[in-house]
């Protein structure tokens, strides 16, 4: 058209549209604290593993600022696609080696959660907080999610170091916790699905490269011993975290029926797994106990729903698994490895 047409008949020019990564995905608290983080898609068809590439250092600030961060109401292709949201996350993928629960590997680095009957409830606990070396990012991906229960319960590591009394955390702070565990009794997961391999020499390799003391046992049963941390050091921010598993792997955390029975059977030195302070000194159960009340008093949680996914920060929340019913399937991978020698 000329310029002497008239107004209303010109074409007009569309202006361009930039989108911002604060455009593509919403953000506000889930439970109206800071933990988690509740991220969704501000607009259809988000492509979730290119907005995180794309944002890494944003995502990677925002896990240490709220310590857990739930995706939900993208569109997910399938599991090897969560575990490329994770790696491009927290980087390579860790292999799931020293387990102390047991897991079934589903693809690449992505493993099952742990695989324990129903109805039973997994106590919160920082992953691999009873070795030296752990995971600090933590993911998980809720293909199915259980029509009843199954939730996981968060609760923050600093706030537990805060709250335990002080008597009781200066006792772990200078003693650290030592764990002992007995493989190949048929009570526990056998030393070949802990360490992933059939060869005794590269068990004993990874247990001297891990400062962990072992002994084979008549039988081919295996004892391994290890001295590990209390508390920790988050090497992001500073703060100091409640960070070991001795009110798991201690006998009193199995109902008394139970442990009075692998008592009378195996002796104290042939239990599964038991824990003492650094020093081989008993840990008092009434402290543990209260170690155990603190994580239930300070847990929150929130209903799964399908293809939720959740990143941790390892070392600043604690995780466990309620009760659940009918059918669930939740997948974890690990990455970005640390340990105390690094601090």
């Amino acid at each position: 058209m000329s310029d002497g047409e008239p107004a209303k008949f010109r074409r007009k020019q569309r202006a361009p549209v930039s989108l911002l990564p604060q455009d593509l995905v919403s953000e506000r608290p889930l439970l109206g604290g800071p933990t988690p983080l509740l991220m969704t898609p501000a607009i259809d068809g988000v492509n979730l593993l290119s907005w995180v590439v794309n944002n890494r250092e944003a995502v990677r600030t925002k896990l240490l600022e709220h310590a857990a961060l739930l995706f939900r109401g993208f569109a997910l292709k399938d599991i090897d696609e969560f575990e490329q949201i994770l790696q491009a996350i927290g980087g390579d993928l860790l292999q799931y080696s020293y387990a102390s629960t047991p897991r079934s590997h589903v693809a690449g680095r992505i493993y099952t959660s742990t695989e324990y009957p129903a109805n039973q409830e997994i106590p919160l606990h920082n992953e691999m907080a009873y070795s030296l070396k752990w995971p600090m990012k933590l993911g998980f991906y809720s293909v199915t999610s259980a029509p009843q229960g199954g939730e996981t319960p968060l609760a923050d590591s600093r706030r537990v170091f805060a709250l335990i009394p002080p008597e009781i955390r200066d006792r772990f702070m200078q003693k650290k916790v030592m764990y002992v565990r007995n493989y190949g009794d048929g009570l526990d997961l056998p030393w070949q699905k802990v360490f992933q391999t059939d060869d005794r020499m590269a068990v004993e390799e990874f247990c001297r490269q891990s400062g962990i003391d072992c002994e084979w046992k008549p039988g081919g049963g295996l004892r391994t011993t290890q001295i590990c941390q209390s508390v920790a050091t988050h090497p992001s921010t500073g703060e100091t975290v409640w960070f070991n598993q001795a009110h798991l792997f201690h006998v009193s955390s199995l109902p008394e029926e139970v442990s009075e029975t692998l008592l009378a059977s195996l002796g104290e030195d042939g239990l599964p797994r038991n824990c003492y302070y650094g020093d081989g000194s008993r840990i008092d159960a009434a402290d543990l106990e209260t170690i155990r009340r603190l994580y239930r008093e300070q847990s929150i949680s929130f209903p799964w729903q399908d293809g939720d996914i959740v990143i941790l920060e390892n070392m600043l929340v604690a995780h466990g698994r309620r009760p659940f019913s009918g059918p669930r399937r939740l997948v974890v991978g690990m990455a970005e490895p640390s340990s105390e020698q690094d601090k």
